[in-house]
């Protein structure tokens, strides 16, 4: 990393408090950029132009990297010159003006009401199974991201209220509500957390050697209960967030509700839901119409 790439590093990592995994994708995105420079003869990711930036990202769509990955690249790159811009050691932001091409939009994979119950419907029959179901149950009712879940601690949880704080991206802090069965199966867990945990564990799901559980832990026992309650479809936690979106949208049709739920800062990444609605919408239309019903055959 050359001296202004780990001025920025530690600016994302103290004062931006960034995770891990997002100051990892900045420092992979700049660190291929500068590369690729040095094998077109520029030396110093400083001295970078937009013309560099933009035969950049036209080679990577020539060698079939999708719209989505080269819009994130090229926001690595605007907030890197903006933070040099800032700190007066660069006047012009080589990549302001570069954009990514458009990729066609994927629509969320989500879990019917149906495949859900049958999710669910876990006996508690032993500790795990109702940690599980517990940590499944919170997934659907509050629309929590894989990292918010695992962040969680005894103390983000409000039973008497039925809330929890969780902290999502940005370290931004909102509050949401938890259902009944959630709320439920979070007693039945607390009941006997303290079995598994070790006792200074702030953690509210634990693994089985006492400590906070890992996202990987919750990804692989999410796989477990797919295969155990018969669903076909692959299962990870952030299709119980698309669920949750999409059944809250498709019951109330409150697009701001959603996103400040999801915690979205845009809402134009929460209007993805709508699609998934009006799909819903056309099937109900396509099914009930008299002029859009087949013909029955003769």
């Amino acid at each position: 990393m050359s001296h202004a790439t780990k001025q920025f590093a530690e600016h994302l990592k103290y004062q931006k408090q960034y995770s891990p995994h997002t100051l990892g994708a900045y420092e992979r995105d700049l660190k291929q950029f500068s590369l690729w420079l040095k094998k077109n003869n520029c030396d110093d990711i400083v001295k970078a132009d937009s013309l560099h930036v933009r035969n950049w990202v036209a080679g990577l769509h020539r060698q079939g990297i999708g719209g989505k990955t080269l819009q994130r690249k090229l926001s690595s790159l605007r907030s890197f010159y903006q933070f040099l811009i800032r700190n007066h050691q660069l006047k012009n932001n080589p990549a302001v003006d570069i954009r990514a091409p458009k990729s066609a939009r994927t629509l969320p994979d989500t879990l019917d009401v149906d495949s859900l119950s049958q999710l669910l419907d876990i006996p508690p029959d032993s500790i795990l199974a109702i940690r599980d179901k517990a940590i499944m149950e919170l997934f659907y009712s509050s629309g929590l991201r894989l990292s918010e879940l695992t962040n969680l601690d005894l103390d983000s949880i409000d039973l008497t209220e039925n809330s929890l704080r969780a902290l999502g991206k940005g370290n931004k802090t909102r509050v949401l509500p938890i259902g009944r069965k959630a709320s439920d199966a979070i007693r039945m867990w607390l009941g006997k957390r303290d079995i598994l945990a070790k006792i200074d564990e702030q953690a509210l799901f634990v693994s089985n050697r006492g400590k906070r559980i890992s996202q990987r832990s919750i990804q692989q026992r999410l796989n477990f209960w797919r295969k155990k309650q018969g669903l076909e479809q692959h299962l990870h936690p952030h299709k119980l967030r698309h669920s949750f979106a999409s059944h809250i949208l498709e019951s109330s049709g409150d697009l701001r509700a959603v996103q400040e739920l999801l915690g979205h800062a845009d809402i134009g990444t929460t209007q993805i839901y709508t699609h998934l609605d009006f799909q819903h919408l056309a099937k109900v239309y396509d099914k009930a119409h008299p002029r859009a019903r087949k013909k029955k055959s003769e």
